[in-house]
């Protein structure tokens, strides 16, 4: 009975959770043997609990690591969508595995976090990490994935509260990784 429940919880969120942009991140899941996720952006932490709860029901929690990059606190977000590192961290702890939060914005934290997040089956951009800091913080991307990684970042749809999720080639992010490479100025 087990089993089917979590089938069931798997295909409600694969094609038929809100928003719906998100689907496609689940179905991601479903699919890929995913382990390691990096996320850039948690909003308000539901994304992050039902992708964790998904590897959990489908995979197991065995060896699942989840680094997760906000601006928390300091977010400049006045809604009560804003998550505390306090309470994302609460939040998070019991969907079981290695639990990583690193406040800041993506170029900041990933410059501090690169070399100790490792290689990652799953990197999620969410649409409101555009920005000159990620921009800077591509220059990471390279070191954080393997030939089956799989990087979807949200673009802001037509609508005010949509967004989409896209893949991104790994070649894309290649170029991306050398546009924003940051460069030593002469003293």
């Amino acid at each position: 009975m087990g089993k089917l429940l979590d089938s069931c919880r798997a295909i409600h969120l694969a094609y038929f959770s809100r928003p719906s942009a998100d689907r496609v991140i689940y179905r991601a899941i479903r699919k890929a043997p995913v382990k390691r996720i990096l996320e850039l952006g948690m909003h308000d932490g539901l994304r992050t609990r039902r992708m964790l709860d998904l590897v959990r029901r489908t995979r197991g929690v065995g060896n699942l690591c989840y680094t997760g990059i906000d601006l928390f606190e300091s977010s400049p977000r006045s809604d009560s969508a804003r998550l505390s590192l306090k309470h994302a961290h609460c939040m998070l702890q019991p969907t079981g595995g290695r639990i990583r939060l690193v406040p800041g914005d993506p170029f900041a934290a990933l410059s501090r976090a690169a070399n100790s997040i490792g290689e990652c089956d799953l990197i999620v951009v969410s649409a409101d990490q555009a920005g000159e800091s990620l921009e800077r913080a591509w220059f990471y991307f390279p070191r954080l994935m393997h030939a089956a990684t799989l990087v979807y970042v949200g673009q802001p749809g037509e609508g005010p509260a949509t967004v989409r999720f896209t893949l991104l080639e790994h070649d894309k992010i290649r170029q991306q990784a050398n546009a924003g490479t940051p460069r030593r100025t002469a003293a």
